[in-house]
């Protein structure tokens, strides 16, 4: 095993170790919009673990980015899931269409207005 790719090994190891120990410490109401909001963040993990890719030698360093890539891709594809969802909780709901369908309408007496 080269240096490089030791080297390599512990920093991704040590990212692991402090990003869940830094996750773990947010509380769960906060939790959801951190995470949403931090997709540039997950997006810079990505291009470190292509970083990663380039420096591969053998078949460990290609398995450690290909890891590494697979968790930064579900990251950014998670923080936009995420945050859709949270958008659609806050869209107004559309008006009822209750009105053109009530037996007012279909009597012929308009809109359902009062006769």
């Amino acid at each position: 095993m080269s240096t490089e790719l030791l080297t390599d090994i512990t920093i991704f190891v040590l990212a692991l170790l402090v990003g869940f120990e830094v996750i773990s410490k947010v509380p769960a109401t906060l939790h959801t919009p951190l995470m949403s909001a931090a997709n540039s963040i997950h997006g810079i993990v990505l291009a470190g673990a292509m970083l990663i890719a380039v420096t591969a030698n053998d078949a460990l360093g290609y398995i450690l980015a290909f890891v590494a890539a697979a968790f930064a891709a579900m990251n950014v594809v998670g923080g936009y899931v995420v945050t859709g969802r949270m958008l659609k909780m806050f869209r107004r709901s559309r008006a009822p269409v209750a009105a053109a369908h009530s037996p007012a309408a279909l009597n012929g007496r308009g809109n359902g207005g009062p006769a």
